[in-house]
C-alpha cells in the first residue's frame, strides 16, 4: 500500500485525535473559512460511531466556547470532546501556588480571574497576537530575572501558524527568545507534550497503538503523536508545506489531502 495509506494497515483503529486549526478550518483576519470536506467527515464519523476527541492548542477561547464556534460553522462538536491546554494550566498555577504575569488572548483572561496577579511569580504565553510588545515581552524577561525560581509556561510550543493571508508566529517562538534571555525552560503545557495527547486518549479508554492522530504540524501533530505510540496523519491543509513529507527524521504514517479523504479511506478499509 502506497505511504499515504500506510496508517492503515498498523493494526486496529479504535479512535482518532484531530487537531482543530488548519485541520477544520483555517481564518481570514477575524473570519472563520471552513477547510472543504470537514463539516461532512466529522459527521460521517459520527454516523460510523466512531470515536474521536478534538486535540487543540488554542488557548482563545474555554472548550465551551470552542464547542459554540465550531457548531456555529456547522460542526456536531460537543464541550466534553474538546481538550485545550487552558484547563491544565489553571490546574498547574493552583498546583505550584503561582501568580501569574499573563499574555493571552483577552477572550480567556477572565478564567485566570481567582489567582492573584500582583508580585507575578511566573509567566503564562499564549494565543495574544496583539499582547507580544516590546514592553510586554521585555516585562516578563523582568519578572524571570527577578527571581530564578520564577516560571515560565507556554500553552503549546508551536513556532508559527497559519491563517489565509499568510504565516504569522507563534507563542513558541517568544518563548524560545524568553528562554534564551533569562535560562529559564518553559513548561510547555499543550502539544507536542505527551500528556496532552495520553489525557484525551484516557478519557477515551483507547491505547496509543490503536488510535490515529490528525494535523497539519509536522513537529506538534506528527512527531508529537509518535512520540507517544500514536500513528500520525498529516493532512495537506493548513499549514502544511510539501517538504513537510520528506522531513529528514520525522515521518508521517500517511499523508491525505485533507480530513474528509481521511475519514473516506478509514471508512472504505474499515468495510
Amino acid at each position: 500500500m502506497e505511504q499515504g495509506q500506510r496508517w492503515l494497515t498498523g493494526g486496529e483503529i479504535d479512535g482518532f485525535l484531530f487537531d482543530i486549526y488548519g485541520v477544520l478550518y483555517e481564518m481570514r483576519g477575524n473570519e472563520d473559512v471552513l477547510i472543504e470536506g470537514s463539516v461532512d467527515a466529522i459527521r460521517k464519523l459520527r454516523e460510523a460511531g466512531v470515536t474521536f476527541r478534538f486535540c487543540t492548542n488554542t488557548s482563545t477561547r474555554s472548550a465551551e466556547d470552542m464547542a459554540v464556534r465550531l457548531q456555529g460553522l456547522g460542526f456536531d462538536a460537543r464541550p466534553e470532546e474538546l481538550f485545550t491546554p487552558i484547563p491544565l494550566v489553571l490546574r498547574y498555577l493552583k498546583e505550584n501556588n503561582l501568580r501569574p504575569f499573563l499574555i493571552v488572548d483577552s477572550g480567556v483572561r477572565r478564567v485566570f480571574d481567582e489567582f492573584s496577579k500582583s508580585d507575578p511569580n511566573c509567566v503564562i504565553l499564549g494565543d495574544a497576537q496583539n499582547q507580544y510588545s516590546y514592553a510586554n515581552l521585555n516585562h516578563a524577561f523582568q519578572i524571570l530575572m527577578k527571581n530564578q525560581v520564577s516560571k515560565l509556561v507556554t500553552l503549546g510550543s508551536g513556532s508559527y501558524y497559519k491563517e489565509v493571508d499568510g504565516l504569522k508566529l507563534d507563542c513558541g517562538t517568544f518563548s524560545a527568545a524568553l528562554e534564551f534571555a533569562s535560562g529559564i525552560k518553559a513548561k510547555v503545557i499543550g502539544k507536542p507534550d505527551q500528556d496532552f495527547f495520553l489525557v484525551p486518549l484516557e478519557d477515551m479508554k483507547i491505547k496509543p497503538d490503536k488510535a490515529i492522530m490528525v494535523g497539519d504540524d509536522i513537529i506538534l501533530d506528527i512527531q508529537g503523536g509518535q512520540s507517544c505510540g500514536i500513528r500520525s496523519v498529516l493532512v495537506r491543509t493548513g499549514k502544511y508545506r510539501p517538504q513537510d513529507e520528506t522531513h529528514p527524521s520525522i515521518k508521517p504514517d500517511g499523508c491525505v489531502d485533507n480530513l474528509l479523504s481521511l475519514v473516506n479511506l478509514f471508512l472504505k478499509h474499515k468495510t
